[in-house]
């Protein structure tokens, strides 16, 4: 696989999850969205893994780091479906584009990382005031949207979290088999919030459109887009992994202007502008690597 190719398809996938995300729900109801979703994804990563032969270390350290990762997951996806009922889906991608901020805050105090210079500081309290402006917008779907914007954030900070235990861990393990295991453990999870909030009744019609949206999640944003993401990480440097998270919200947003007519009204704008300046600004030292020539394919 070439480098460009799976760069492309990463920032691709991310631009578009959200979206899917609001879709899959649409009809269904969050709770079996998310699950079904997760168990399409834990059967395709399953079959990868007897395909590709392999392994999955079942060992003290390796079980801690599936029950973590696991859990983080459910926990962090299930905030972020709820709250995608409320909020436009492209503000749930630049609020997740927050979570190299959120990592580099809980790595400085947990990892004892020195990742919060002065620089970064200023940036984290940039994408801080944006976020601020954001809470305050009067979001369509009435007063739950600001509950929704909560959450989606919850999500972010819980997927951050979880993150940074999975570093403190630092047990190595093919990315394959840490999906596998995480997904194994969230299942279970998501099954029973598909049964407290929905009786784990099947939808009594399920649109189209969101048993597609399901089916692309399941595939490509539960297994294909993080073995895409690793093998960037793998491949490039730090600042073009980071313009990741700068490119697919603004993709994101403008999919989710042309494909569901969302509304975004003049102040939100002014706190996602404050937010990505802070990413830039947080990020500023691994962009300066940009110069640098992409891998040949």
């Amino acid at each position: 696989m070439s480098v460009p190719a799976a760069y492309a398809g990463v920032i691709l996938i991310w631009s578009t999850t959200p979206l899917a995300i609001q879709w899959s729900a649409q009809g269904a109801g969050f709770s079996f969205a998310v699950f079904a979703r997760m168990a399409i994804g834990f059967a395709v990563a399953v079959a990868l893994l007897v395909a590709t032969r392999t392994a999955l270390p079942w060992h003290a350290a390796a079980r801690r780091l599936y029950a973590i990762s696991g859990v983080s997951l459910c926990v962090s996806m299930l905030l972020t479906y709820w709250g995608a009922l409320y909020v436009p889906s492209g503000l749930i991608s630049v609020i997740f584009g927050l979570m190299p901020l959120a990592t580099g805050v809980f790595a400085a105090f947990w990892l004892s990382e020195r990742t919060l210079t002065p620089r970064r500081l200023a940036g984290l309290a940039l994408a801080l005031a944006g976020l601020w402006l954001i809470f305050g917008q009067p979001w369509p779907g009435g007063a739950r949207a600001t509950l929704g914007t909560a959450a989606v954030v919850g999500g972010m900070v819980v997927q951050a979290l979880g993150l940074v235990w999975i570093k403190r861990l630092d047990v190595r393990i093919a990315s394959l088999a840490i999906t596998s295991g995480s997904l194994g453990v969230a299942l279970p999870g998501f099954a029973l919030a598909w049964g407290i909030a929905e009786a784990a009744q099947w939808p009594a019609s399920l649109a189209p459109r969101a048993g597609a949206a399901i089916v692309y999640l399941g595939v490509l944003g539960s297994v294909v887009g993080f073995t895409l993401y690793y093998y960037v990480i793998k491949h490039l440097d730090a600042g073009r992994v980071a313009l990741v998270t700068l490119v697919t919200p603004v993709a994101a947003l403008l999919l989710g202007q042309t494909l569901n007519a969302e509304f975004i009204p003049v102040r939100g704008w002014a706190g996602i502008a404050l937010i990505g300046a802070g990413l830039v600004l947080y990020e500023w030292q691994a962009l300066r690597q940009l110069r640098r020539p992409l891998p040949a394919p």
